[in-house]
């Protein structure tokens, strides 16, 4: 049996949304001169918006088009969002180079065990494919990270939580939905992979842990590691029992649990 082990890129291969991407997009608009700075807490209501590109084009009110001077024909909303967000996704990838956003516990620990087993890797992701391969490349090493298949982008019409990225993934790995398990961060990732029919294990960060997780195979607050605090497991509904850490039996267990007719 091939089995498939598929990575949420934000919040679950690294703690990226608020030491990299929040800091990312606010250099990128002072650097253009726009008359906006997103905190935290703004930050946080526009996740809610799957991708960076539609995070900024949020932004294009009557009001805001006006006060940036920007053109106000749809033509042009389109190559100033475009060019924000190359300069944006520059800016982030330069961070992850730096070592700026290390990865999540336990992310190269379960890569290195799903591997060994024999699992297919995957990331699956609505973030620009260059940050998503400078994320993984970091948080699991170069040579693993050429193991993985890497979806990412504008791949598919419609981005999460829409199944659209999760059923591409099925589709080039050659795999059912039954055959693989999604390790996801937010609701909509929760969502997405559902609706796509594959079973989901969730990590939460700071700015999902209060979101709607029902649907998952069990919640907990990061992946853990052997030598470090245990893990605090949130919910859990599936035949898995994770102790002090999760391990690659856990999720094992989580497959086995499914109904292969």
């Amino acid at each position: 049996m091939v089995t498939a082990l598929i990575f949420d890129c934000d919040g679950v291969l690294a703690d990226t949304e608020r030491y990299g991407h929040l800091p990312a997009f606010n250099q990128t608009f002072a650097e253009f001169g726009l008359p906006v700075r997103w905190d935290e807490q703004e930050y946080g209501r526009r996740l809610a918006i799957g991708g960076g590109k539609e995070r900024m084009a949020s932004l294009l009110t009557p009001e805001f088009v006006a006060a940036a001077g920007l053109p106000a024909d749809p033509a042009g909303h389109a190559e100033a969002v475009a060019a924000w967000h190359r300069r944006k996704t520059a800016i982030y990838t330069a961070m992850v180079a730096a070592g700026d956003l290390p990865p999540r516990p336990g992310i190269a620990r379960i890569t290195e065990q799903a591997h060994a087993a024999g699992w297919r890797l995957a990331v699956a992701s609505t973030s620009a494919e260059p940050s998503v391969r400078a994320v993984l490349e970091h948080a699991v090493g170069p040579d693993r990270a050429r193991d993985f298949t890497v979806l990412a982008g504008d791949i598919v019409p419609r981005k999460k939580p829409a199944p659209d990225i999760y059923l591409l993934a099925l589709d080039r790995l050659g795999l059912s939905a039954h055959d693989a398990v999604v390790i996801e961060d937010s609701h909509n990732g929760l969502a997405a992979a559902v609706a796509a029919g594959i079973a989901c294990v969730v990590t939460v960060n700071d700015y999902t842990a209060d979101e709607d997780f029902t649907g998952a195979a069990f919640v907990v607050d990061s992946l853990g590691e052997p030598d470090a605090a245990p893990i605090t497991v949130l919910a859990d509904h599936s035949p898995a029992t994770p102790g002090a850490y999760v391990t690659l039996d856990d999720l094992a267990a989580v497959l086995a649990g499914r109904d292969r007719r």
